[in-house]
């Protein structure tokens, strides 16, 4: 199984662990708003309650490439605040999981 069939399925299922599973243990990702850096155990109670929240949606997700150093996503979010954006996510890979992603994003009205 591909490591985004992993990671959507994970994510549909609100499955946190099954997600964080998905994440190298040097895990890093970068705020698009500020640059800033935020580990995998500083980004699992953003994630958790991300995830837990009816609010977040997802729609038109995909997949648009994915190799083993790689995995390029775009998808359009709702956020559990009301906001709504276009969102391109970068996820580098090493040994089979992220280890570090990099977003951005575009409002939506």
């Amino acid at each position: 199984m591909s490591l985004y069939k992993k990671i959507k399925a994970a994510q549909d299922s609100k499955d946190i662990d099954g997600y964080l599973a998905c994440l190298h243990e040097d895990f890093v990702f970068v705020r698009h708003q500020s640059g800033t850096e935020v580990s995998k155990s500083d980004w699992k109670p953003t994630l958790t309650a991300m995830m837990q929240s009816e609010a977040l949606g997802f729609s038109n997700q995909r997949c648009l490439y994915e190799n083993d150093e790689i995995m390029v996503e775009h998808s359009f979010m709702t956020f559990p605040d009301g906001t709504s954006e276009a969102v391109l996510v970068v996820n580098h890979i090493k040994e089979g999981k992220i280890i570090r992603v990099e977003t951005g994003a575009t409002p939506i009205k």
